[in-house]
């Protein structure tokens, strides 16, 4: 029973399976007064008891151990048998097979080699296992994702280790060795003996009785099994747990690692189905708690174990835990490393999301001053997350990333730049995902790196990701924003030469960092895409209203018309196909240009044609006088299927007779002839919203005189009914510039007055409106003269009568 001081009861009396022949009592509460200097290092209570108990017809002897410390209540009773080491010489004797306990008054130092070979750090070498090198030829053999990197990784360690001074690892090891003897030793006051030996009775250190805990199942697998479960329960029992001393803080993180490391090697190697995400939360906590290394993790998948850099002095990790790493790896190497890399490099969507999460937490870390080998680190981490995100990605469906989706953080990761460039560019090339390839580049500026990547996808080269739809509007947009001359210019002429209309936008745009002039632009595509030309000439003369290149854009789609009617009977079919079916529209109708706008072809030459017409009768002032004799010989052969051009070149040249005939009769077009008439044979295909210059419109004389014209050429229409319309609707709407005695000899004699009626009233109207006109302007010329000559009498009256003498000699 226990009592205090004041003779109170404390607790509950402990109880033992037999009488104790001896009893010792360790550890907490011993001392009455304990020194200050102890408090701290003050461990659980134990008492120890030694008896005997009957096996059969054997009499065993041993030491029954529990602690005293704890109330029944705060834990179950837990009670430990441990019996004395065997002997060879052990004796038959009943007594001295006894086990006597003393405790003494001076401590005793035992040093624990197990302990010491687990805290102790050691240099972890992933690379360095020979059972790695037949999976390496193999990963070479069939250039997977990692094999690449594994001269990098071997002639990077070289390269480090030749800068630092001969015996480095030696003394390192010495000095890892004598600090890790500190945390293995212990001391004891409890003696016990039997027969002639005589031992300490020392408490397991606490990383010894945690690791003994874990427990690995070897069985019959080849590799060992772990009680998931069990090692959870463990973990959440040292959670919140505060370390008292050096020795118990470095082996609360050592078992924290381990233990995430075991629960994770365990379900990398359980099968499909049988893991839950509960566990492989309890991973990502212990190893987060524990702060292991992220290359050991990365070294027990072996698609990511070639992405680990080991830097100037390798990787340092407690023994216990690099043993437990190496023996993964050399178990599986049969198993994963002979298989095809490519198969065992897709490991589960629930690994793979875990190591994704796993690898973020540590980015989060970049920065923390607490983190050895940082640089090294943070290489491999980013590295292996770039393998892990492009694996999980494979399952996204082609096209742009959406938002919140592995796609999205892969570009993310690109975007906010990764400590591993050069790797990096390698994994995307070998993954063929060029697309995040140059959005890595973005991420440094690299504008020429980003042009050519985007040149391959769009040229073919395979792109997984299919991420840039719009390629070439890509390239545009991008080019506008560069500030290099030569690339601009490079990559303009390949976007011309590709997407003419696109590529000449980076010459033309405004807005574009780079501005050439047009004479230098027209050079640089004459020379590199001839076939943009035409394009950037239509900006200069259609937008920039630069006329002195109507003449060569003129040409450019005389070329490209006479081309196709001189290869294409089925062409010259089709202009005189249009001919016939305007004329046999009845009015009102629409003009020719815009019956033929409305019904356009999807083709090249169709479309020329159509600004061919508006070059030719346009009215952009000095963009009108382009050469009108040598388009004429250019269009000579083609006079009967292009009529509105011969009309244009009629009306420039001022035959406008013969203009107004084919109006009239080729064509069919009877509101572009008035136009014409009012016009003077200018600019009749110019834009609705376009003005015209007075000085460019003709005298109501020569207006009258094209009227005039008009009038015969509508008398001539071979339709009868279509002859009195037209010429009724004429004479009705511009009476005005018909003289009444002409119009009535032109009109037939057998042509009903009513016909005409329209044009009759409005002329007698409008003769008797110029009768009254007149008739005013001579009553107001007459009142002008009389108030003329009242201001002259007036004048005469003021001044007086004035004599001037005639000069001397005068007769």
């Amino acid at each position: 029973m226990f009592v205090n001081l004041e003779g109170d009861v404390t607790r509950s009396t402990l109880d033992f399976a037999k009488y104790p022949e001896e009893i010792v009592v360790d550890g907490r509460g011993v001392d009455v007064d304990p020194v200050p200097s102890t408090m701290e290092e003050e461990e659980e209570g134990y008492v120890l008891a030694s008896m005997a108990f009957e096996d059969g017809d054997v009499l065993r002897h041993g030491i029954e151990i529990q602690r005293w410390d704890l109330d029944p209540g705060e834990d179950a009773v837990q009670k430990f048998w441990l019996e004395a080491p065997l002997s060879s010489k052990a004796s038959a004797d009943e007594g001295e097979s006894k086990i006597g306990l003393r405790t003494v008054i001076q401590p005793g130092d035992v040093y624990f080699d197990d302990v010491v070979d687990k805290l102790r750090l050691k240099r972890f070498q992933p690379c360095s296992l020979k059972s790695l090198n037949p999976s390496t030829l193999s990963m070479r053999s069939v250039e997977s994702p990692t094999a690449m990197s594994l001269q990098r990784v071997s002639g990077e360690r070289e390269l480090f280790e030749e800068s630092l001074s001969p015996g480095w690892e030696t003394r390192r090891n010495d000095e890892e060795q004598q600090f890790a003897q500190r945390l293995g030793k212990s001391k004891s006051r409890v003696v016990t003996w039997s027969g002639n030996n005589v031992w300490w009775a020392v408490r397991n250190p606490l990383v010894v009785r945690l690791d003994a805990e874990l427990g690995m199942d070897t069985g019959n697998e080849e590799v060992p099994s772990l009680d998931r479960k069990k090692a959870i329960e463990l973990m959440n029992s040292l959670r919140g747990r505060e370390a008292k001393t050096e020795t118990e803080f470095v082996s609360l993180g050592y078992i924290r690692q381990k233990i995430g490391l075991l629960i994770f090697i365990s379900l990398l190697t359980a099968p499909a189905g049988q893991a839950t995400d509960t566990e492989y939360g309890a991973a990502e906590e212990a190893l987060s708690e524990g702060s292991l290394d992220p290359r050991i993790i990365l070294a027990i998948v072996p698609v990511l174990r070639n992405e680990i850099i080991e830097g100037k002095t390798g990787i340092w990790i407690h023994g216990g835990v690099k043993d437990a790493a190496e023996n993964f790896m050399t178990m599986t190497s049969g198993i994963w490393d002979t298989q095809n890399p490519k198969t065992h490099g897709i490991m589960s969507e629930q690994v793979l999301r875990f190591l994704r999460r796993f690898l973020l937490s540590w980015r989060r870390r970049k920065g923390f001053g607490s983190i050895s080998n940082e640089t090294e680190v943070f290489k491999s981490v980013d590295a292996a997350l770039l393998i892990v995100l492009l694996q999980l990605d494979t399952a996204s469906p082609r096209g742009p990333a959406r938002a919140k989706s592995i796609r999205a953080e892969l570009n993310n990761l690109v975007d906010h730049g990764v400590d591993c460039f050069e790797r990096a560019i390698s994994l995307l090339q070998s993954y063929n995902r060029l697309y995040v390839l140059s959005r890595l580049y973005q991420s440094r500026k690299m504008t020429e790196e980003v042009l050519i990547t985007w040149k391959r996808i769009i040229e073919g080269e395979e792109d997984e990701g299919g991420e840039l739809l719009d390629g070439e509007n890509e390239v545009r947009k991008y080019l506008i924003n560069v500030r290099n001359p030569a690339l601009v210019r490079e990559y303009g002429v390949w976007l011309a030469s590709r997407n003419p209309k696109l590529g000449v936008q980076v010459f033309a745009d405004g807005q574009s960092r780079v501005k050439f002039e047009p004479i230098q632009a027209l050079k640089i595509l004459r020379e590199g895409a001839p076939g943009a030309v035409k394009d950037f000439l239509e900006y200069l003369v259609f937008s920039k209203h630069h006329s002195e290149y109507i003449n060569e854009l003129i040409a450019y789609y005389l070329d490209i018309v006479t081309a196709k009617l001189e290869e294409s009977p089925e062409a010259r079919a089709t202009l005189i196909q249009t001919y016939e079916s305007y004329r046999a529209l009845r009015p009102p109708k629409p003009t020719y240009r815009q019956f033929i706008t409305e019904n356009t072809l999807d083709e090249e030459w169709w479309h020329s044609r159509l600004r061919l017409l508006q070059l030719l009768g346009g009215s952009q002032g000095s963009a009108s006088q382009y050469d009108v004799a040598a388009i004429l010989a250019r269009i000579a052969p083609y006079t009967q299927e292009l009529v509105p051009e011969v009309i244009i070149l009629d009306g420039r040249q001022s035959h406008h007779e013969e203009a107004l005939r084919l109006l009239t009769h080729g064509l069919g077009d009877y509101d572009t002839a008035i136009n014409y008439c009012l016009l003077g044979g200018s600019s009749i295909y110019h834009p609705i919203s376009g003005t015209l210059s007075p000085a460019t419109l003709p005298t109501r004389i020569e207006q009258a005189a094209l009227f005039h014209s008009l009038l015969t050429e509508f008398l001539k229409i071979d339709d009868v009914s279509n002859r009195v319309e037209q010429t009724s609707s004429l004479l009705e709407r511009f009476g005005g510039w018909f003289d009444v005695g002409d119009v009535l000899g032109m009109i037939p004699d057998t042509w009903s007055v009513e016909l005409v009626s329209g044009f009759l009233v409005s002329a007698l109207r409008r003769i008797v409106r110029e009768r009254s006109e007149t008739m005013v302007v001579k009553a107001l010329s007459g009142a002008d003269n009389l108030k003329a000559s009242v201001a002259f009498v007036d004048r005469v009256r003021e001044t007086g009568p004035k004599i001037e003498m005639e000069a001397e000699g005068t007769e």
